[in-house]
């Protein structure tokens, strides 16, 4: 079971390998190393594009880039990347700099056949000032497709980097940077997804979950350390892909409900506004259900983590999942096999589907002396020749950084 134990590298050990492969693809090293972190979400889900409440933390998984402005051209961009670790090869792009103005005037312009170079654009089209060229190497340690906002890490230490090459005259707040992610991701990878992910990855600090108030865009640090409780992450290995999945259909069914109620968002309904709408469609009534309810074990949640309640905490995590599975319909028979197991284990506290759905990873709140226990049980009760669990034992981490060393 021991391969089966997902790749944390260290921050040291990743800028080894960025630096190696920068210096092998360009012949020279990078004025610049960055980082940004994936996340997970604890509870609170699909409620931040509903203007809701969300409590994700940042991981210790990360995207980090290393880069070097070509001086004097502006002609072209070379990025080369090693985005899955254990890549017999390394996946190169090259494209001109973009032109935002023109790109707004004539709409994006894509990257054809490299999907994740088209994040890379919709940040440069959407930082604060022009760009020239630059070479960029990248290696990541976010898994693909796993609902861990590996789009969201990219993007965020696409901008990192682009600061620190390109220094903007007047600072941009970390709300601006955040957002400006969040616009690239909804134009060039056609994904309408919330604010969460890019602002975790963005303004997260160690030891602390980030309440996010989806309407307000206020956010709360929420301390998380204690060294007998830690989060495990089980990655199904089932891949699934937004920008064509039923995430756009359940968009358009929230605001649908909250059309029906006479409200600008789900954030602002109740469940007795939902009784009372005396909705008809029954699949649009339980998606605003969960939404409502979501947006209550957010709350409920963060008053557990100030008492330190795991056990009432993990209950509010069950609670999201039957939720997830039963009213929004975003969960799969791979997941619910791996939440029933972990439910049923000693030390666990709860365990829920985190991420986008239809695949994906679980994230369980468990005590660490059981972690172990824990892993096995569920490859035991999950595993077959068609596909095996991958496993992330994780505290939570802060969000995007320049690498320093020593950092």
């Amino acid at each position: 079971m021991e391969d089966c134990l997902g790749r944390t590298a260290s921050l040291e050990e990743l800028h080894h390998e960025v630096e190696s492969l920068f210096l092998r693809e360009f012949g020279c090293k990078p004025d610049s190393v960055v980082y940004a972190p994936g996340r997970v979400n604890i509870i609170g889900e699909h409620t931040d594009y509903n203007d809701g409440f969300v409590l994700p933390m940042a991981l210790p998984l990360v995207t980090m880039m290393a880069g070097k402005r070509i001086e004097g051209n502006v002609a072209a961009k070379d990025v080369t990347t090693r985005l899955t670790p254990g890549s017999p090869k390394d996946i190169c792009v090259s494209f001109p700099v973009p032109d935002p103005k023109q790109e707004r005037r004539e709409g994006a312009q894509r990257i054809p056949d490299v999907e994740w170079a088209n994040y890379v654009k919709g940040v440069l089209v959407n930082y604060k000032r022009l760009c020239g060229a630059f070479n960029a190497a990248i290696v990541s340690t976010v898994p693909l497709g796993g609902g861990l906002s590996s789009s969201a890490a990219l993007e965020v230490a696409t901008y990192t980097l682009l600061e620190q090459l390109f220094p903007i005259d007047h600072p941009v707040t970390p709300v601006e940077k955040a957002l400006a992610c969040q616009e690239a991701e909804h134009v060039y990878a056609n994904v309408p997804c919330g604010i969460m992910d890019q602002f975790v990855s963005v303004m997260a600090t160690e030891n602390h979950l980030l309440c996010i108030d989806c309407e307000s865009m206020r956010v709360t640090q929420v301390p998380f350390q204690n060294p007998h409780v830690v989060v495990l992450i089980t990655n199904s290995n089932v891949r699934h892909n937004l920008g064509s999945s039923e995430y756009p259909v359940r968009r358009q069914q929230c605001e649908a409900a909250s059309k029906a109620m006479g409200k600008r968002s789900l954030r602002l309904c109740t469940l007795e506004d939902l009784e009372a709408a005396g909705i008809e469609d029954e699949t649009i009534k339980r998606r605003a259900h969960h939404v409502i309810s979501e947006n209550a074990r957010v709350q409920q949640a963060i008053e557990s983590l100030k008492t330190t309640d795991y056990y009432r905490l993990g209950a509010l995590m069950n609670e999201s999942h039957a939720s997830l599975r039963e009213d929004f319909a975003v969960s799969c028979p791979e997941i619910d096999l791996l939440v029933d197991i972990a439910q049923r284990q000693p030390g666990v506290y709860g365990s829920r589907i985190t991420g986008g759905g239809f695949g994906g990873c679980t994230v369980t709140l468990v005590k660490r002396s059981h972690v172990d226990d824990l892993m096995k049980a569920i490859y035991d009760g999950y595993a077959s020749p068609e596909r095996r669990p991958t496993f992330y034992v994780c505290n939570a981490s802060g969000g995007a950084a320049v690498f320093n060393t020593g950092t």
